[in-house]
């Protein structure tokens, strides 16, 4: 259907809030046979673009929608279930915590989830930005040495 190159559908894959960059990374190396320091770059890349964008549109987007049923109950759940889970972390560190939320490489707790908590806690752009990324090369890190590992019988 699509015959999209290699390190474009990684780069795209980065950006999903899916597999942001833990899905993105063992796709370039296990699947496309990208080099780690490669994959790296792309990945981390393609997981930033979208963090931009939603530090500044997640507030008037989530205000909009919360006057249609579906999306109000939607945002409730997401915004309940992030201060529950993360509201110590976030009170007791503020953007720091932020930093490890989102450089543990685990399902849920991305850039994306990194942006949400970011929201919901508070934390000004101008701090949620750069925690974001610090986090997410932290991330990239992991992910890529133990894809890199994995694929290569380092680890067995």
């Amino acid at each position: 259907m699509f015959d999209l190159p290699p390190r474009m559908i990684v780069f795209i894959a980065a950006m999903l809030p899916f597999t942001e960059l833990r899905g993105a990374i063992p796709l370039a190396i296990g699947q496309y046979s990208i080099n780690p320091a490669e994959a790296f770059a792309i990945a981390v890349a393609g997981n930033l673009v979208p963090v931009v964008a939603l530090l500044y549109l997640l507030g008037p987007v989530e205000r909009r929608l919360r006057f249609i049923g579906v999306f109000d109950r939607f945002f409730q759940w997401l915004f309940d279930r992030t201060r529950r889970k993360h509201s110590e972390r976030m009170d007791r560190y503020g953007a720091l915590g932020l930093v490890t939320f989102v450089a543990i490489p685990l399902p849920v707790t991305g850039a994306w989830t990194g942006v949400a908590a970011a929201y919901v806690f508070g934390i000004k752009k101008r701090y949620a930005f750069p925690a974001i990324t610090a986090g997410v090369l932290i991330a990239g890190v992991v992910v890529t040495l133990a894809t890199y590992g994995a694929v290569n019988g380092v680890m067995s």
